[in-house]
């Protein structure tokens, strides 16, 4: 038996929270082929496919509107650091995917930011990084939303602003006088 003193040193590991969400989740099960709840371990040098084609995709949607690849992550290690990343490309050439308020077309990747919305057609996908060290893997750990996600977050809404109008959302203070006070007074 290995003294405590002689043991490897524990290498956190860096997970991907997911929770997805689709307002026909109860009648259409468009999730039934995720694994929630349970952490699953991906190789770092594996792309985490998510899309209808169970063939490919690692991460299964059951929904006929879904490409056979939506998007894949990559995970990375940024040049000159030790930072461990995520990369999102969009793989669908008829769905255009968003992170947070970022549109991404076929083919566009980017770096998914630390707490993010992912959203394409009605699905909403909140993804969350949890930072680790080990460079060998990555796991990754999905949840079921009851409620969609940008509700549940209070985020403003996707929806265009008229050009003649400001969201109030944007501007919660609209319509408050401004305070004047004399730069003297404390």
């Amino acid at each position: 038996m290995i003294s405590f003193e002689e043991a490897e040193t524990e290498e956190t590991v860096t997970c991907l929270h997911m929770t997805f969400y689709h307002p026909c989740q109860d009648s259409k099960m468009v999730f039934r082929c995720l694994n929630f709840h349970k952490r699953e371990q991906v190789r770092a040098d594996e792309m985490a496919k998510f899309g209808r084609d169970s063939n490919i995709c690692r991460y299964n949607l059951m929904d006929t509107r879904v490409s056979r690849i939506q998007f894949s992550l990559q995970f990375y290690r940024k040049l000159n650091s030790s930072e461990l990343c995520f990369e999102i490309k969009n793989m669908s050439k008829k769905t255009k995917l968003t992170v947070d308020q970022t549109e991404l077309g076929y083919l566009n990747k980017i770096d998914l930011p630390c707490k993010c919305i992912i959203c394409f057609g009605d699905y909403q996908i909140l993804a969350e990084i949890q930072e680790g060290e080990s460079m060998d893997y990555f796991e990754t750990h999905l949840h079921l939303a009851e409620v969609p996600i940008l509700q549940e977050r209070r985020l403003p809404s996707l929806q265009p602003v008229p050009e003649n109008s400001i969201s109030s959302a944007l501007f919660p203070s609209q319509g408050k006088s401004p305070i004047e006070i004399d730069e003297n007074e404390s």
